[in-house]
């Protein structure tokens, strides 16, 4: 069987199994009836109209058309028409996905009916942060005053269209978290590529054509659109017929000869169906009456108004401002013309991460004392590129390894929310053995490659070239303790070793912390301590121990008996939970050494400290671990609160002195695999 996750084993969202629920429904004769997402004003996510003539049912498709069918010949890119939702940029992505069979059916999976095996029931997969994830719907879609509500088909008898937004919506939510978005997110998420903008001005017209046709030619998605100065503007419709802040798909290329003049031609589509541009070739242009009908019928051009029209190519660069492009293979992203048979040159490493507030979100370099708690990834690239296009170019750059780099924050649009964070990455180089990377690593060096400014937009992505070396990559917010997940995504040209390494957690602490000598005070407070509280054994138990640390110890610092359990539980007791003189002496001392730590990272004297305090704090008492283990134990030992105490501290340095003991011990058992 395929891995999970890929395209023929995808995750079945929410545990629903289309077969046996299928089968199910197929066996009872009943028309399936999803439970998880309702045919209610909960996945609705808009409000409800107070006028009760407006209010929304929900009907299968055969009860709002006697002749319903799921496709009508072939699908298309005029069967997508917006309703009254704003998410023309999702559509825009589906009328370009249209184009491309081979990604299409990734998506809606072939023999699907409204008549054969028909059970109320429809799949569809979309690609979710590294995965596919298969959604299942039953086909009740909301209809209001005898129309459909949302998305339709420009033939009144075909529901495909609208089923696809419907599980869209049922991923994110909720119809209404589909409202205002970014027509790359769609693309991604129909194809698994990757997303990136392309400004109009940045390429000559005949040269950007180029562009887009070899792009076209290799399967990307592409579409654009006018930016809008402000909120007020989106929406207004220019004097060409142009709407300002909309999504537009570009679905083809073409050129016609006009005399002696080769005109280049963009094909483009509004998903809401109607207004087009009236500019220079579109439908109603008096020019293509000097196109002879050869051309015209090439073109398949049709003077109706459906929503699509074609442009030149100089009208196009002058009225639009950003193409969007998603490309399946990197190769694709260089937008030229290139072998298309060539065999993917591609590694890609993938990563899931999460930004935890008070331990690995520090934010942006503004915050260089949280900023290096951010998630560090190394990258380990140990071979220049060696393509052909190489050859001939200056030495330096022959020396490079392409990266691309893509960070995706995950689960931000939710229901009726969307809120995204303001992401960025930074790559920096490693000069030295590499590991986990402190404070001052990050203040005393600057990245050598980044994604940008930080954008509140779904993803960011970088394409870059470096030597070959080792280095670290960050991912961050801008500002520290922002909770998130995350998804990161390396592509590496074949050849080189790349890969994320986890950095391991090593405990110096018997060393750093224990070693240092018994002050002749404490050796004294001990010794008189045991002549008077001692058993017959010569030792103490915790309760006498918490006692003789609480006489020493400063009053806001005492410790609980729980700690001083912990503490002795650490040593090589005999298994009687009692110590005896000299380990009373050195445990003293150390609690002595880690007060002295605590008192140097508790800045603000507050008595307690935070996650990225306590990190420097554990460092400095010779224990180096990564965001995973200081995540763990203030889950452990901070109990839901923001700030941890003297005792958690201490609590912190015992467990991770404990852990690696227990290990050794199992290991010389031959049990290297027990978990513990």
């Amino acid at each position: 069987m395929s891995e999970l996750g890929s395209i023929d084993n995808p995750v079945k969202f929410k545990d629903q199994d289309y077969d046996a629920l299928l089968q199910k429904c197929l066996k009872t004769a009943a028309l399936f009836s999803d439970t998880v997402f309702a045919a209610n004003q909960s996945s609705l996510g808009i409000p409800v109209d107070p006028d009760p003539k407006k209010g929304v049912k929900w009907l299968r498709p055969k009860e709002i058309t006697s002749n319903a069918v799921f496709v009508e010949g072939t699908m298309g890119t005029t069967d997508i028409c917006q309703g009254q939702l704003g998410n023309c940029w999702l559509l825009a992505a589906l009328s370009c996905l249209t184009m491309h069979p081979q990604l299409f059916v990734k998506v809606v999976p072939s023999g699907q009916s409204l008549s054969e095996s028909y059970a109320g029931i429809f799949r569809f997969r979309f690609w979710q942060y590294g995965e596919w994830v298969e959604v299942v719907v039953d086909d009740r879609l909301p209809v209001r005053e005898g129309r459909l509500l949302f998305s339709y088909s420009r033939t009144t008898n075909e529901f495909w269209s609208a089923l696809v937004e419907k599980a869209y919506a049922k991923l994110i939510g909720s119809y209404g978290s589909l409202k205002g978005g970014i027509i790359s997110e769609g693309m991604e998420d129909f194809t698994g590529g990757i997303a990136y903008s392309l400004p109009v001005s940045s390429r000559p017209p005949r040269m950007l054509w180029r562009a887009i046709t070899a792009a076209l030619a290799r399967s990307s998605l592409l579409s654009c659109f006018i930016h809008a100065a402000s909120v007020k503007e989106i929406g207004t419709v220019t004097s060409e017929g142009l709407v300002k802040g909309h999504a537009y798909a570009i679905t083809d290329t073409d050129k016609v000869q006009r005399a002696s003049e080769e005109v280049l031609l963009l094909r483009l589509r509004n998903p809401w169906g109607f207004v087009e541009y009236c500019g220079p070739w579109s439908d109603k242009c008096k020019d293509w009456d000097v196109i002879d009908n050869a051309q015209k019928a090439r073109l398949a051009l049709a003077k109706v108004e459906d929503g699509e029209f074609w442009i030149g190519i100089e009208d196009f660069c002058r009225l639009f401002n950003t193409v969007e492009m998603c490309s399946v293979n990197p190769d694709s992203m260089s937008g030229e013309a290139g072998d298309d048979t060539a065999t993917p040159s591609w590694t890609l490493s993938s990563h899931q991460g999460t930004w935890v507030p008070m331990c690995s979100a520090g934010g942006s370099r503004r915050y260089p004392r949280s900023f290096w708690k951010n998630p560090q990834f190394q990258m380990v690239l140990s071979e220049k590129d060696v393509d052909d296009y190489d050859y001939g170019e200056d030495e330096d750059k022959k020396k490079k390894c392409t990266v691309l780099v893509e960070l995706l924050q995950k689960y931000r649009r939710q229901k009726d929310q969307v809120n995204f964070l303001y992401i960025a990455f930074h790559i920096y180089k490693l000069q030295d053995k590499p590991g986990s990377l402190d404070q001052q690593f990050f203040s005393n060096n600057s990245p050598v490659a980044r994604s940008g400014k930080y954008r509140s937009i779904r993803s960011v992505w970088r394409k870059v070239h470096l030597e070959p070396g080792s280095y670290v990559l960050l991912a961050s917010t801008y500002r520290p303790n922002l909770q998130g997940e995350f998804f990161l995504r390396v592509y590496t040209k074949t050849g080189n070793i790349q890969g994320f390494q986890d950095f391991p957690c090593t405990n110096n602490y018997s060393v750093m912390v224990m070693s240092k000598p018994v002050l002749p005070e404490d050796q004294f407070r001990v010794q008189k301590w045991f002549d008077e509280k001692a058993g017959s054994d010569d030792r103490v138990n915790a309760v006498q121990f918490m006692n003789l640390v609480n006489s020493v110890l400063e009053k806001d610092y005492e410790l609980p008996l729980e700690t001083c359990r912990q503490l002795i539980f650490g040593e090589d007791t005999g298994g009687r939970g009692r110590l005896s003189r000299a380990q009373a002496e050195k445990l003293l001392t150390s609690l002595r050494n880690l007060q002295s730590i605590f008192f140097q990272f508790d800045e603000d004297s507050s008595g307690t400290m935070s996650p990225f305090e306590l990190s420097l704090a554990l460092n400095a008492a010779g224990v180096e671990c990564d965001n995973v283990v200081v995540q763990l134990l203030w889950e452990r030992f901070g109990a839901g609160e923001q700030y941890l105490p003297f005792n958690g501290f201490v609590s912190c340095v015992a467990r991770l002195q404990v852990f690696p003991l227990i290990f050794e011990n199992l290991e010389s058992k031959g049990a290297k695999k027990s978990k513990y």
